[in-house]
């Protein structure tokens, strides 16, 4: 008996150290699949974390979404619905850190920007950034390779007699018929597109949506449109409700949604703004050649779509 035990005690010990050796190969060619640009990484993964910088300053309307609680004695200065969103999105996606601020004059400057991959606005009016720091971001910042604007709802009512920069974000606010307790219905014009594709076909929303003015659709790729014949209120003509651009070696990803505080808990218009700044950052392709064509078709289906009945 002692003899068997003995052999197994061998056998069980060689067994060990045929385990271990694995185990060491098997790090060893980890290590080296990390080493040559984390191969064995997720293929969504981020090969790192991006950096935010979300201001939500209004210099004209306050729109609910971006208003902070009142802080009470010492307590710290609480988000709003829209800050708090993407905050808790660039956690759960681990993705980008976000740094919001409602302060422009101090936080909006070259030296701070150099800090940022992406810059997100939801703010309203002139807003106070001093004229050589909108210049850098304009015509250098934005043009840098890998870095990304991201522009909710009012982006586009804000700086709306500055013609650089409405040029940049594609349009400037010129009312909203469709209010913020009007449900509208939102024809997706490319489903294959990152931000578009957890859309479907088509998106039936509460949300306020706006029209624009100094609005050149040879300038940018629109994503998804109203859907005057689904809508209950109609207008003759195309009404754009996303839109994409390059500009220089950047991106723009734009989507008028996000008025109501309720859209910043809506997992559909969350994922909508996640593959969307996923494509801002260049970590998802997706066409943004302008489409005038279709827009010009858009046009036409609009308008007959508002035509009384006959």
């Amino acid at each position: 008996m002692e003899h068997v035990l003995g052999c197994f005690d061998l056998w069980s010990l060689a067994m060990r150290v045929i385990c271990k050796s694995f185990l060491v190969l098997a790090l060893g060619w980890l290590s080296l699949f990390a080493g040559q640009g984390g191969a064995l990484q997720a293929a969504d993964a981020p090969a790192k974390k991006y950096k935010a910088l979300m201001l939500t300053q209004s210099a004209g309307f306050t729109h609910g979404s971006v208003r902070r609680p009142k802080a009470e004695g010492d307590a710290p200065q609480k988000l709003s619905a829209s800050e708090i969103a993407m905050t808790q999105l660039g956690q759960q996606t681990g993705l980008f850190d976000v740094t919001c601020t409602q302060d422009a004059a101090s936080d909006f400057t070259k030296e701070n920007l150099s800090k940022y991959d992406m810059v997100i606005f939801y703010t309203t009016g002139n807003l106070p950034i001093a004229e050589a720091d909108k210049e850098y971001f304009l015509n250098d910042w934005l043009k840098q390779e890998g870095h990304a604007f991201i522009g909710f709802h009012s982006a586009t009512d804000t700086f709306n007699n500055y013609k650089p920069y409405f040029d940049f974000v594609g349009g400037t606010f010129d009312g909203h018929p469709w209010g913020a307790g009007e449900t509208v219905t939102i024809k997706i014009h490319d489903p294959e597109f990152p931000a578009m594709k957890p859309l479907g076909s088509e998106l039936v929303i509460k949300d306020e949506i706006y029209q624009y003015k100094n609005y050149r659709p040879e300038n940018v790729r629109v994503l998804m449109s109203l859907d005057m014949s689904k809508c209950k209120t109609k207008r003759p003509y195309m009404v754009p409700v996303s839109w994409v651009k390059e500009h220089g070696k950047g991106r723009l990803f734009y989507t008028n949604l996000g008025h109501n505080e309720g859209t910043w808990t809506n997992p559909t218009f969350l994922e909508h703004a996640h593959q969307g700044i996923r494509w801002a950052l260049r970590l998802e392709e997706g066409n943004a050649t302008p489409n005038p064509e279709l827009q010009a078709k858009l046009q036409e289906e609009a308008k007959a779509a508002a035509e009384p009945a006959k």
